[in-house]
């Protein structure tokens, strides 16, 4: 495998914060060329490719961190001038105290980490991907408030006075919902029962109103889902939120070397856990785990409802696995299906459930 220090002249490492950017020029052998510093706008952008010309003016990389934070704005810079970027991790913090910390320290470690790093990770795009991601974000912000909401409308069902209707606490959540949203308070009531009606009305009112964005905000994700991959939609248990969440975590052809690299990334790789006579792999708890949770989903949907994937999970039962080791092995063979389709491979990935017992 070629390292990136037998490719490049030298690696300009950079560390991102929202007001300022340090950036170092290392030579492949890792050697500290110079460094500098920048604000994070556009003229501090052009410092720093200047930077980079004037230090490493032959084939060049840049190892950024946090590009998917306050880097954003200098990977799509140095992207449109047709420049080399790569990401890299953040550095954990020591355990112990005295270690040495400073914007420029940084720097060097993320252009020496991308030297010596053999799979270097590639900058998400934007445009649609970054579209679809702060839709979904915001939609999973819209979703939570909405839970936080019934279960403070739930509380207050039940410590209300018992003069108000009494069957709200054996309603199912709709009709609750409903029936409060009806609720008035009337002058002739007393306090207690004026102002409790008042609060069930306006936590219903903010229920709806979270409800109703949620919902729009999950119609934009099905139009840009179509846009992009309106083959998503197509197999079984994929609906805009999963789609969305894939389409995210991939980002675009090429990120992933392999469906083996993407199937590690979703977190759904089987990890070898033999011992003796025992030969078996275990669950893989790294990786993407949203992604991980939308493939935990289509395994869900499909195991209930594909006679083809209960066949395939019973075969896999009848092999001595259990039930979570047979999801397991579902949701890596969902994986490899997914990034045949994402990837648009020469042959057909297929889009129904006899492809995926075949793939499995």
């Amino acid at each position: 495998m070629t390292m990136l220090a037998e490719q490049i002249d030298g690696v300009i490492g950079g560390d991102t914060h929202r007001d300022t950017l340090a950036a170092a020029a290392v030579s492949p052998i890792g050697a500290v060329l110079a460094s500098t510093d920048a604000a994070a706008n556009a003229r501090g952008y052009c410092r720093l490719l200047d930077f980079a010309r004037q230090h490493i003016p032959g084939r060049r990389c840049w190892a950024l961190e946090g590009i998917g934070s306050y880097g954003a704005g200098l990977a799509a810079f140095l992207g449109q001038a047709g420049e080399h970027v790569v990401e890299v991790c953040r550095p954990k913090r020591p355990v112990v105290r005295g270690g040495r910390k400073t914007d420029m320290i940084d720097a060097v470690r993320a252009a020496k980490e991308a030297l010596v790093t053999e799979h270097l990770i590639q900058p998400r795009l934007r445009g649609k991907r970054e579209a679809l991601r702060v839709l979904l974000a915001t939609r999973h912000g819209a979703v939570l408030a909405s839970t936080a909401a019934i279960n403070q409308l739930k509380s207050l069902i039940v410590s209300a006075p018992d003069d108000l209707p009494a069957e709200l606490r054996k309603l199912k959540r709709l009709v609750q919902i409903a029936r409060c949203a009806q609720l008035r308070d009337r002058p002739a009531q007393d306090v207690e029962h004026r102002m409790t009606a008042r609060s069930l009305r306006s936590t219903v009112q903010r229920i709806q109103a979270l409800q109703a964005e949620a919902k729009e905000l999950e119609d934009e994700m099905l139009g840009l889902v179509r846009e992009v991959a309106p083959e998503l939609l197509k197999l079984l248990g994929v609906g805009p939120i999963t789609a969305t969440q894939i389409l995210v975590s991939w980002s675009h052809p090429g990120r992933f070397r392999s469906e083996a690299a993407f199937a590690s990334f979703a977190g759904v790789s089987p990890i070898p856990a033999s011992s003796g006579l025992t030969n078996r792999h275990r669950l893989n708890r790294s990786g993407d785990r949203q992604l991980n949770r939308a493939l935990h989903t289509i395994s869900l949907i499909r195991m209930r409802l594909d006679p083809t994937t209960k066949a395939y999970v019973a075969r896999r039962v009848a092999e001595g696995k259990t039930s979570r080791d047979a999801q397991r092995c579902l949701k890596r063979a969902i994986c490899r299906q997914l990034f045949k389709i994402l990837e648009h491979s020469d042959r057909d990935a297929g889009v129904n459930s006899e492809n995926l017992a075949q793939a499995a």
